[in-house]
């Protein structure tokens, strides 16, 4: 049997980001049978430009978009930036949907989670980027949902239970049943 490939789409570039650190946590800590993967470089794509893209598109793209074409599952983790997703996140989400209707991300098992401070963890981004995402063409599963809200200094990332749950959302993305969530 072959792992269940999951890629991680990182929405904050802070190198110290809680939202990294809980990526990393997860591909330490993949369930068995998942490989965990984290897409490198979302900062180096340039702002979607339809002039830019096709035959001659940017390296950082054709990577972004071979990683996506490559991965089983997609899983987003994100913070919230003034309400919603960071711009950087959303112009991934661009890049791997070109060409309309035929990117990468098209019908890729796609969940979002992640931690923000504040009482709402980031619901807001989250409910904003799974809404792009599904736009995008990504089969969005909404029943993989984690918003942890966390307290200016803490690091979810070293909370043991926090780490568990964000594993536990991965397995669940994995276990996804694309032919009974389309019947």
């Amino acid at each position: 049997m072959t792992d269940t490939r999951v890629l991680v789409l990182v929405g904050s570039l802070r190198a110290d980001s809680h939202n990294r650190k809980i990526a990393e946590a997860i591909r330490a800590q993949a369930p068995a049978g998942v490989t965990v993967d984290i897409a490198e470089g979302l900062g180096e794509l340039p702002f979607y430009n339809e002039d830019l893209d096709g035959d001659s598109a940017p390296q950082a793209v054709v990577r972004l978009r071979e990683q996506v074409a490559a991965a089983d599952r997609l899983l987003v983790i994100t913070p919230e930036y003034n309400g919603t997703m960071p711009a950087v996140l959303n112009n991934a989400i661009d890049w791997a949907s070109r060409p309309f209707g035929e990117g990468a991300i098209k019908d890729k098992p796609l969940a979002v989670v992640g931690t923000a401070v504040g009482q709402y963890g980031g619901q807001w981004a989250h409910e904003d980027t799974r809404k792009s995402a599904r736009i995008a063409g990504a089969a969005v599963v909404e029943d993989v949902v984690l918003s942890h809200a966390y307290a200016w200094g803490a690091d979810p990332s070293a909370d043991a239970e926090t780490v568990e749950k964000f594993v536990a959302a991965v397995s669940e993305l994995a276990s996804y049943d694309i032919e009974t969530a389309a019947a």
